[in-house]
């Protein structure tokens, strides 16, 4: 191979690798640091773009897309004096690969430590009851003072999440003995509702009943009364109008008699005082008759005994 070839292929693998150092592509949601000369010269965007050569130097490219990190449960003192575990999710954004480049030298370790004591801070100020009340108020106070601190390193703090709060075991067993009583304290107090509201809708059940039967005692009672009165008022009518003398009725007043004594239990006869009445007039009637039929005649016959 002569020394022509060689210096050709030399030249070509030169201008090769001078056109890789020139020429850069940078992707999509990526940002590169130019420094030119050791100093900072521009911010490459997405695209195709051309440095110089051994005088330019790209930096690594900064992932610009929204990033999660999570950050290793943190002992944390309660205002009650409490020691509680705190894991945190940090979302957030690097909106300036510049300044993330320069301000600061290890931007996760930076977050993570400006977390812990921004989180020591705000627990520190609330008791344990509130902490795990309130973890939307605390999720937004960290998030004002992070993305604060963190605004002039380039970084916009989106979200931060507490993904749980772990109080000591016994502050747990106790949580669960109250939570047991509360439940077993509002169940007594539904089954109390629920006995009292039975209790009365059987009152007002009982209550409707007794007004309706009530109701239906009162009309029949009137029902009943006005029956008799009008039957009273036709047998008086009948009377009234039959005009009964006194023999008639003398003997009505026997045949009625006997029923007084009708009773299951009755073995004490009282003969009241209109029975001499009434056989008198009875007696007087016959009497009567008697005499007339002698006049005529004609014997009188005997009455007919009264029916049993």
């Amino acid at each position: 191979m002569s020394a022509g070839v060689i210096v050709l292929i030399a030249v070509a693998v030169f201008v090769l690798l001078v056109a890789i150092r020139t020429i850069r592509i940078i992707p999509q949601a990526r940002a590169g640091v130019v420094e030119r000369l050791g100093r900072y010269s521009r911010t490459l965007t997405p695209g195709l773009t051309i440095v110089v050569p051994f005088v330019d130097r790209v930096r690594p490219l900064v992932d610009l897309r929204e990033q999660v990190v999570s950050f290793q449960p943190q002992p944390v003192i309660t205002e009650d004096n409490l020691v509680v575990q705190i894991d945190t999710v940090l979302y957030f954004t690097i909106t300036d690969a510049k300044s993330v480049t320069y301000e600061v030298a290890n931007p996760l370790q930076a977050i993570e430590q400006l977390t812990v004591t921004t989180l020591r801070n705000v627990i520190g100020g609330m008791t344990l009851e509130n902490s795990l009340t309130s973890r939307d108020s605390i999720n937004s106070q960290l998030r004002v003072v992070l993305d604060e601190a963190t605004g002039k390193w380039g970084i916009r703090i989106n979200r931060v999440e507490l993904k749980s709060i772990d109080p000591p075991g016994t502050i747990q067993e106790a949580m669960e003995k109250q939570m047991r009583a509360e439940r077993d304290r509002r169940a007594a107090i539904l089954t109390a509702e629920g006995v009292k509201q039975s209790a009365i809708l059987t009152a007002e059940g009982e209550q409707q009943a007794a007004v309706l039967r009530a109701r239906g005692e009162r009309e029949a009672a009137i029902l009943r009364a006005e029956g008799e009165a009008r039957a009273i008022h036709t047998v008086f009518n009948a009377i009234h109008e039959g005009r009964p003398d006194a023999e008639l009725l003398s003997y009505q007043y026997l045949q009625a008699l006997p029923k007084l004594a009708q009773g299951e239990g009755a073995t004490v006869y009282v003969v009241p005082a209109e029975l001499t009445r009434a056989l008198g007039s009875i007696g007087q009637a016959f009497g009567a008759r008697s005499a007339s039929g002698s006049e005529d005649g004609v014997l009188p016959q005997a009455p007919a005994p009264p029916g049993p």
